[in-house]
C-alpha cells in the first residue's frame, strides 16, 4: 500500500524535525517555534537546551502535577481542549458537532466483541494543538489487554478540517489501546495521528511503529495484562493530535464542558461502580 500524500509530507517534516543542527541554528529554529506557537516554557527546560525540534515537541515537564489520590477519579491524560463528548448512540460519536464517526470502525474489527459494550457508553475527544505538552498519561488505573496499530492517512486534525471532513478520525492513522478499569469495565484509548511527523510512541510496546513503511494492521493481545497507574506516562505524539476515549456503558462520568481547556492531571470525572 502506497503512502498517502499527507504521510509523505509528514515524513519530510519528521526528518527535518529530528535533525540536530548546529547549536546556533537549532537555537533559532527552537526559539522561532516557541514564539510562533506561543509555547509556555515555564515548566520546561529552556528551548535552546533541546538538540532537535522533535525533542522540543516531546519535552518532559520539570515538575509534574500532583495526581489526585482518589481511586475512582479520572484525570486528563494530556494538555488539550475538549472538542466534543457525549453518549455513543447507534455506534456513532462525533469528532465535532455535526460531524459523526462510527465507533466500531474507529477501534477496528478485532474488537468486535466489544461493540455492544460501547453502545450507550461515553466518548470524549481531547485535541492537542501544536503548542501543547505532547506526552500522554493514563487517566485512571488500568490493565492493558491489547493494542492495535491501524495505518492510515495523516490529515490535519485542526478545527477547520474537523468541521468539514466526515470520518477524519477513521481515515487517519491511529493506535487503539483496550484497557480495563478497577471495576472490570472496558475502555478504548485511541491515539489519532495528524499531519507532520505523525509518529505516536507507546512506551509499553516498542513493536508499535507508526507512520512507517509497513502499511498493515498490527494487533497484539497480552497474555498477562499490563498494569499502568493513573498519571503514568505511556507515550507521546511527535506533533499535536487527538486522543479519543470510548467507554463501556455506565462505567464513567465526565464532568467537563465543550471547548474546555484542560491540563494533564486535572480531575475531569469519576469511574462508576456498577
Amino acid at each position: 500500500m502506497k503512502k498517502h500524500f499527507s504521510s509523505v509530507v509528514s515524513d519530510l517534516f519528521g526528518k527535518f524535525a529530528a535533525k540536530e543542527f548546529s547549536k546556533p541554528i537549532q537555537k533559532v529554529i527552537n526559539s522561532g517555534y516557541v514564539k510562533m506557537m506561543g509555547l509556555d516554557m515555564s515548566n520546561f527546560a529552556p528551548s535552546d537546551s533541546y538538540s532537535s525540534l522533535t525533542k522540543l515537541f516531546t519535552r518532559a515537564m520539570k515538575k509534574e502535577p500532583i495526581i489526585d489520590a482518589r481511586k475512582d477519579s479520572v484525570i486528563s491524560p494530556c494538555d488539550a481542549k475538549i472538542i466534543d463528548f457525549g453518549t455513543i448512540k447507534n455506534h456513532t460519536a462525533y469528532q465535532i458537532k455535526g460531524m459523526e464517526y462510527n465507533t466500531n470502525e474507529l477501534i477496528g474489527a478485532h474488537n468486535s466483541e466489544s461493540f455492544s459494550l460501547l453502545e450507550g457508553g461515553e466518548y470524549i475527544n481531547f485535541y492537542l494543538s501544536p503548542k501543547d505538552y505532547h506526552r500522554y498519561h493514563m487517566p485512571f488505573d488500568v490493565k492493558v489487554h491489547s493494542i492495535m496499530h491501524i495505518p492510515g492517512k495523516l490529515y490535519p486534525v485542526n478545527m477547520p478540517l474537523l468541521k468539514r471532513k466526515k470520518n477524519l478520525y477513521i481515515e487517519n492513522e491511529r493506535v487503539v489501546i483496550k484497557v480495563e478499569d478497577r471495576f472490570g469495565h472496558i475502555h478504548f484509548i485511541v491515539l489519532v495521528g495528524a499531519l507532520n511527523v505523525g509518529k505516536m510512541v507507546v512506551t509499553f510496546d516498542e513493536r508499535i511503529k507508526t507512520n512507517s513503511t509497513i502499511r498493515k494492521r498490527i494487533y497484539h493481545e497480552y497474555s498477562e495484562p499490563i498494569e499502568l497507574k493513573k498519571g503514568e506516562l505511556f507515550g507521546w505524539f511527535e506533533m499535536g493530535s487527538t486522543i479519543v476515549i470510548l467507554s463501556q456503558k455506565s462505567s464513567i462520568k465526565w464532568s467537563v464542558t465543550l471547548n474546555q481547556k484542560v491540563a494533564f492531571g486535572d480531575v475531569l470525572g469519576d469511574l462508576i461502580e456498577e
